[in-house]
């Protein structure tokens, strides 16, 4: 790269350098997109092995035009100069992506979900070396429905019911989703702060026949299937006499890259460690 003169160099001292691992998926897509109007610079594009989108410019297929980043499955080269690696990938590729973060200091922010337990010990053990963040969705308004849903489950105590819906597009391979599991574990933990053993909730993921009544230690999370649909989660928590949903609808997936975006932010500059999206909101 030249060298940058008067505002030009500014500008791009000031950016964000982002590398994205996953760039040929919707998610990466959407980040290549938004990344400018964060004042980030994408200077990574990582795709798997055999890619038929090897070598063309992440820019071109993002519909942004050329922006001199090609996209390769070489996950080394696609670190270099990078502040922070975006992942929006497969779980199998994440354990190669935490080896080679680790040992270039680059910071991860990742929204792969179904993890497995090796997955897990590498983001903790990435975490010792570099600032991490996982989570299953990178929307801020999901969190902070996650926060209204354990608050209201806590307050309203064992005697208000919990059933989690999710829908979602006809294509989406697992169920329940990622963000109906953190849902869950959110009002769970709620309930266990509240004297309320969380070890005795039990998820059900469908009634069908002669099930007999709800049983008070029942945490309903059914998920839905059809469409285009990008996300929608409801929290019931249904009482006596009456009843609270708190819905969050996602009608772009820009949302999510711009919180993933946030978050790369956010990770900027931190000391290494585990980092949630409550901190970004908090940050």
């Amino acid at each position: 790269m030249g060298v940058l003169l008067g505002d030009a160099a500014t500008e791009e001292a000031r950016s964000l350098k982002v590398a994205i691992h996953g760039a040929s998926g919707k998610m990466g897509q959407a980040i290549v997109r938004l990344a400018a109007n964060e004042r980030a610079q994408v200077v990574g594009a990582i795709v798997s092995r055999g890619s038929s989108r090897i070598g063309r410019d992440v820019g071109e297929l993002a519909g942004t035009g050329t922006i001199g980043v090609a996209m390769s499955d070489d996950t080394s080269a696609g670190l270099l100069g990078a502040d922070v690696v975006i992942d929006f990938s497969r779980p199998e590729a994440l354990p190669r992506l935490l080896h080679l973060a680790m040992r270039a200091k680059v910071a991860v922010v990742s929204g792969t979900t179904r993890l497995d337990a090796t997955c897990e010990r590498l983001l903790d053990e990435a975490a010792r070396h570099v600032p991490v963040l996982w989570s299953p969705n990178t929307s801020i308004g999901i969190h902070v429905l996650a926060e209204i849903a354990a608050s209201a489950a806590r307050r309203l105590g064992p005697g208000y019911d919990v059933e989690i819906v999710e829908v979602h597009h006809r294509a989406k391979v697992d169920a329940p989703s990622g963000t109906a599991v953190r849902l869950a574990d959110a009002v769970r933990a709620a309930r266990g702060e509240a004297g309320e053993a969380a070890a005795a909730l039990s998820d059900v993921h469908g009634r069908e026949g002669n099930v007999g009544p709800r049983k008070a230690n029942e945490l309903g999370i059914f998920a839905v299937r059809g469409g285009d649909v990008i996300g929608d989660h409801t929290v019931h928590l249904l009482g006596p006499g009456e009843r609270l949903e708190l819905t969050h609808r996602a009608t772009s997936r820009d949302l999510f890259a711009r919180g993933a975006l946030r978050a790369a932010w956010h990770l900027h500059g931190k000391p290494p460690g585990r980092y949630t999206m409550a901190d970004v909101i908090e940050g």
